[in-house]
């Protein structure tokens, strides 16, 4: 007993220099590179009527922060809450409306003090560049002179909200309803009408604005809908909220709207 007691006292002296390392000499070694030294990849769930203002954004955005990197997941912003929800990876959420994000922020998914409203569209009512048909205004659309009209699907796709509360409005969503071609986001809308699978489509005057196969027919009371306005949020579960906020400040500064205003957003 006593040679196996001495055996202990003698590993305990061994051991204790090295427990007594200089404080500094620990904190150093633990500590993480600063934020602004990591590289980051920062993920955006965006919908879709902003993918060519955002691609634009990117590179003077990443130019400023070398740092980041940004990734965007486009679609419409019904989906795009379902994913976050499901738990998809996102860092922060740029909507179309404002009824999917305040689903989010309902559900305790944002950074509360973060939520912004960036920026706001128009809708406008859209045909081929070919197109023979000459309606100058909402009110004036023929159900009879239309066989297939393009809206965005009203129950995911916040251009698909709008149109629907337009036509209401007019009394034409009924004589319609029959001719109706829905897309699962704005782009799918413009590009049935590009491609001439849509007599007409209802999008938002920033997509018209970047093709040069459609032209624009008229544009709708914002009267006879929601206000159309574009809020983002840093989501509560990101790992990167600075950089998100980073972002958030590049995308609300006078660059940033310079861009948004290129591409046909107000």
């Amino acid at each position: 007993m006593r040679k196996w007691l001495s055996l202990v006292v003698l590993l305990v002296l061994v051991m204790i220099p090295f427990g007594c390392s200089n404080e500094g000499d620990v904190k150093g070694a633990g500590e993480s590179p600063s934020v602004k030294e990591q590289n980051v990849e920062l993920m955006i769930s965006a919908a879709a009527s902003l993918t060519d203002a955002l691609t634009d954004m990117k590179a003077s955005f990443e130019k400023e922060h070398e740092n980041i990197k940004l990734t965007f997941i486009f679609g419409s912003s019904g989906k795009l809450v379902q994913q976050i929800e499901n738990g998809a990876p996102s860092d922060m959420f740029l909507s179309a409306s404002k009824k999917d994000m305040d689903t989010l922020q309902e559900g305790k998914l944002l950074v509360e003090e973060t939520r912004v409203d960036f920026t706001a569209n128009e809708l406008v009512l859209i045909a081929n560049r070919d197109s023979t048909l000459t309606i100058d205004s909402f009110e004036a659309i023929d159900p009879a002179a239309i066989d297939h009209f393009a809206i965005g699907e009203p129950e995911s796709v916040p251009v698909g909200r709008y149109t629907k509360e337009v036509l209401e409005h007019i009394g034409l969503w009924e004589p319609l309803a029959g001719k109706m071609v829905q897309g699962s986001d704005v782009r799918q809308v413009l590009t049935h009408v590009e491609m001439g699978n849509a007599d007409v489509g209802i999008v938002y005057s920033s997509d018209a604005k970047i093709s040069d196969k459609v032209k624009v027919l008229a544009t709708a009371n914002a009267e006879w809908h929601e206000p159309i306005v574009y809020p983002g949020a840093v989501i509560s579960e990101s790992k990167h909220v600075d950089e998100a906020k980073a972002f958030m400040a590049f995308l609300t500064s006078d660059a940033g709207k310079e861009i948004l205003k290129r591409y046909g957003f107000k």
